[in-house]
């Protein structure tokens, strides 16, 4: 599904659904704690929701699932592309919505 490079991975993921306005960027930020992830998430203007995450692909993994399972929100597609980590990054965060 994703390339590796040594051990941490890093996903570009595109969500779309019933993915604003229900706080699935708050959602993605704990999760990202919980799994020790690093990355940032933000609504587009168009409604769907851009995320990238790094770190091992089990907790990637593991993280998606999660994600995917929560009640106040529905993904109804999500596209993944493998991208190259970022060894600075060190934090998950929202940020702001494109324009």
């Amino acid at each position: 599904m994703a390339e590796q490079t040594g051990r941490c991975t890093r996903w570009h993921m595109i969500f779309s659904g019933e993915v604003q306005f229900v706080g699935f960027r708050y959602t993605a930020r704990l999760l990202a704690k919980k799994f020790g992830l690093s990355g940032w998430v933000r609504n587009l203007p168009d409604g769907r929701v851009e995320l990238e995450a790094q770190g091992p692909v089990s907790d990637l993994r593991r993280f998606l699932l999660q994600l995917k399972s929560q009640p106040h929100f529905h993904i109804a597609h999500c596209a993944i592309t493998p991208v190259e980590p970022d060894p600075s990054e060190r934090r998950f965060t929202v940020r702001d919505t494109i324009e």
